[in-house]
This record gives C-alpha cells, structure tokens and sequence, in this order.
C-alpha cells in the first residue's frame, strides 16, 4: 500500500487522514489520444499522475485516479481526431465529470483539491467544470480548487537546456522533447525510442476549418522532432515541475 493513492487506501484510512491532515489531493486529468508512434496511448494521464506523486509527496498529500478521457484532440496540438486509438468525450462529458468530482470531493470534507491537467485541450473545460461545481456547492463551502497545467511551470533557463536550439511551443510539442522526455523518466518501459523519427515541426494557417484537413497534420502525428529526447531531461523537468508545483499549492492554499 502506498499511502499517496488514495485508490490504495481503504475507506476508514482515507477519512482519518482527511479529517487528522486535511492534505490537499491531486486529481490528474490527461486524455486517451495518439503520441506518435514512440509514445502510449495514455501519455498525458500517465505524466499528469505522476507529476501529483511527485507533488504530493513533497506537500504530504493525496493523489485521486486519474480522468482518462479529455476533450476532443485538436490538429494543431494533439493532430486531430482521425487517428486510431484517439478516444475522446464532448465537452459536456468533461464538464460533468470535474463537476461531479468537485462536489464529492467536497462531500468527504476536502478543503483543498488540485486539478491536474496534462491534455492542453482540457484546460477551459476543466475551468467550468471546477465553476459549476463550486456553484452547485454554494458559498458556505469550505473547498477551494486549484487548476493547473503542469508544464507551465517549466522555468525559461530550463526550456533554454532542454530545446538548445528554441523552444517551439507547447501546442507544438505534442509527443515531441517534453513529453518524451518525462516517459524516459517516469516510464522507460513504455517509450519505444527506436521509432522516434525527425519530423519537422508543423505548419499551419492561422485559422481552422472543418471537416479537418488531415493533410494538415504529419503522418505520424507527432508536430514537431522528438529527437534530442533524455531521460536527463526528463529528471531535471521532473523535479523542477515537483518543486515549484509544491510551492505554488503551499502558496495558493496557505
């Protein structure tokens, strides 16, 4: 047993750490959608959950399971819904979803919740969301719910070590030198490196059309070059994403 899942806890030993500790708890959010051909499937839950370990053990909190299922993937950072294996919800789904969340969170006596998100097209869902919820639960209620996208916290010096020659975005770096980086880190096991290509880095047109134009979008769905991917990338980013998250929840909830 790990006492940072809450999943592992039994529910006598979630309560009394609740009401003895009052930890914040983390509820990673990611999306089941397509990483290039290197990467898995579950790529942003499985970085969004192991950035709130990380976080959590530093803050002595909680980390929820995680919503594996985001908003629809977009071409110009995610490549788009036409490739298999992408499987995502309407926006009304995610909504209900952290709406539901926020408000049986709230039920166990929670006073402090984190968002996690790590699919770049969740971030406005989750915002209304975390709204309703808190609405539904009225203005007497004690939780307060932060929201965050993990790789914001990436400082510029750090950027500058990992892209040495530009950082491109993080629409663009959709399976690319980020997120490689951390499944190096976090799970090497799932990182197929030998069929990391060279892609160049996508160009679209300032505006978007529908039905999407899968030409757009390279054929392996990764938008910019993977290469120059590290496993010591990945652990300088992962540390530095644990220890400046933890001192964010430390000052947002302080």
């Amino acid at each position: 047993m790990n006492p940072v899942w809450m999943n592992q806890l039994s529910w006598i030993d979630y309560e009394a750490r609740i009401q003895r500790d009052q930890p914040p708890v983390f509820l990673p959010v990611g999306a089941l959608e397509q990483h290039g051909p290197h990467l898995p499937l579950g790529t942003d839950g499985l970085l969004s959950a192991a950035v709130s370990f990380d976080t959590a053990s530093l803050v002595g909190g909680l980390v929820a399971p995680t919503l594996s299922y985001g908003y629809k993937s977009q071409p110009k950072c995610g490549g788009g819904q036409h490739f298999c294996g992408t499987t995502s919800v309407d926006a009304a789904t995610l909504i209900a979803s952290v709406r539901d969340a926020v408000r049986e969170f709230a039920r166990h006596g929670l006073s402090k919740l984190v968002v996690v998100n790590g699919h770049y097209e969740n971030q406005w869902f989750l915002t209304e969301g975390i709204d309703l919820g808190l609405r539904d639960l009225g203005p007497g209620a004690k939780l307060q719910v932060m929201r965050l996208e993990y790789w914001d916290f990436l400082t510029e010096a750090t950027l500058a070590h990992v892209f040495p020659n530009g950082f491109p975005g993080f629409a663009l770096e959709h399976a690319a030198v980020i997120e490689t980086s951390l499944m190096l880190h976090y799970h090497p096991n799932l990182v197929r490196t030998d069929l990391i290509g060279d892609d160049p880095t996508a160009d679209f047109p300032p505006y978007d059309i529908y039905p999407t134009k899968k030409n757009w979008v390279p054929l392996s769905g990764v938008l910019t070059s993977a290469k120059g991917s590290t496993v010591e990338k990945g652990a300088l980013m992962a540390h530095q994403l644990a220890q400046r998250m933890a001192a964010a929840v430390g000052d947002a909830f302080k």
